[in-house]
């Protein structure tokens, strides 16, 4: 009786039949040969059909393959340098569950509305599957670094009464007879659970209403956010820069195959390791412009700033100490300098922008009270988080990064929509 396993498991059946459930991906015939390229998530195996080795049953099978046919092919696991995988199957008997008619993706060239409108097919491409791949490899890798260091996960609202920044980007819904608002952030929630548990983080989905069609942004993405008690600045970006580097090192060293299939140089991944440079708004203002910018001091760095502060380094760079008046509210003030905050963003290299936005967070309950009549906002929304001060404030630090845009980063997309099954875009609901 054969075993039955995942294509990626074959290493453990060398010289033994097993059957694998899979669908056909190409196929190619020489004579009284056929070869099936086959794959069924888990990864890709050549299937070998000697018709002078077959049943005339298997081999008609075979030849009524089409791409995407599904089936059961069993057979035996041979050892083959020659192949990416390093091995090959010699079949044995092919068991079709359907015969797939008039595909619509093809190995000719789509636009890109059509493979959008055909998302739910496009996935199963080598290329959206190694992404897919690389995005989950990531995940896994994030919650290994926060579970490691004593992190607890806390997982905030979805819909909220208010926002962090403001509602003008959030979208709109009722809640019974109260108005509520789909997240842009859990950042506020998780300052409150940092406050019971020490360190926490977040890992869920966040929505923005901006009406963008930009490389970088998607409507609706996916935040990791930690909030740390008793943690500064100085220590906070120290954090960043050690999840990073391990984030992409875990992608090297258990992706190195959907790196190949994306053609990413790795040697630029290789790379980001601590320590990360460090510039400040200040000084990313001077390079600007003396690099042809013209940007005065107190203006928000738009992507072309960034790419260009980025591409002086290797590694990403924080850009730090930005000044009060563009930043949120609830941003702690330099003590020596007020017209600045304790914060930074962490530029990507290769013009991916910004993948971690991150603060001291204000603990003067005055302050805070300040800040909120400054911006505009009903103390009594706030009062729960003004809270958070009134009764024992400490110093406590977070950030938020952006999985889509770092997942495109580590996989050197062109556009953020291949970094999510399903994106939802500005014109894009479906499928």
């Amino acid at each position: 009786m054969s075993n039955v396993c995942l294509i990626r498991e074959v290493n453990r059946f060398v010289d033994q039949s097993v059957k694998i459930g899979c669908w056909l991906h190409n196929k190619r015939s020489s004579g009284k040969i056929q070869f099936l390229q086959l794959r069924d998530g888990s990864g890709y195996i050549q299937a070998v059909v000697a018709k002078n080795e077959v049943s005339p049953e298997t081999w008609e099978a075979a030849s009524k393959l089409t791409h995407e046919s599904s089936l059961y092919v069993t057979g035996t696991i041979r050892s083959d340098s020659r192949s990416q995988s390093g091995f090959e199957m010699t079949v044995q008997s092919v068991d079709i569950i359907q015969i797939t008619e008039d595909y619509p993706i093809t190995p000719k060239e789509h636009g890109v509305d059509f493979l959008m409108d055909h998302r739910h097919l496009w996935i199963r491409s080598p290329r959206q599957r190694a992404v897919l791949a690389v995005r989950a490899q990531v995940i896994r890798a994030v919650q290994q670094f926060f579970d490691d260091r004593g992190f607890y996960l806390v997982d905030p609202p979805i819909l909220t009464p208010s926002s962090c920044e403001g509602t003008t980007n959030l979208f709109h819904t009722k809640y019974f007879d109260e108005d509520a608002y789909l997240t842009q952030s859990g950042q506020l929630y998780m300052e409150a659970a940092a406050m019971a548990m020490g360190r926490v983080y977040s890992f869920g989905p966040t929505f923005r209403a901006e009406k963008s069609k930009t490389r970088r942004h998607l409507i609706e993405f996916w935040m990791i956010e930690p909030e740390m008690a008793f943690v500064d600045q100085q220590e906070n970006m120290n954090i960043q820069e050690q999840f990073v580097s391990f984030v992409v090192q875990s992608v090297l060293q258990n992706c190195r195959a959907e790196l190949q299939t994306l053609e990413r140089d790795v040697s630029k991944l290789e790379s980001i390791v601590p320590p990360f440079p460090r510039i400040s708004y200040d000084e990313a203002i001077v390079f600007l412009k003396e690099n042809g910018f013209d940007i005065p001091w107190g203006e928000d760095f738009g992507a072309p700033h960034e790419t260009a502060i980025a591409a002086s380094y290797d590694k990403p760079v924080f850009i730090t100490n930005y000044p009060t008046e563009i930043k949120s509210f609830y941003m702690k003030p330099d003590p020596n300098r007020p017209e600045v905050v304790l914060c930074a963003d962490m530029i990507a290299p290769e013009g991916y922008g910004e993948i971690i936005g991150g603060s001291q967070r204000i603990d003067d309950p005055q302050l805070l009270a300040e800040r909120f009549d400054e911006h505009n906002l009903p103390q009594e929304a706030y009062q729960w988080y003004l809270d958070l001060r009134k009764y024992g404030t400490v110093p406590h630090s977070g950030f938020g990064l952006g999985l889509e845009r770092t997942v495109a980063w580590i996989c050197g997309l062109e556009h953020v929509r291949e970094t999510i099954p399903f994106p939802r875009l500005l014109y894009r609901l479906y499928p």
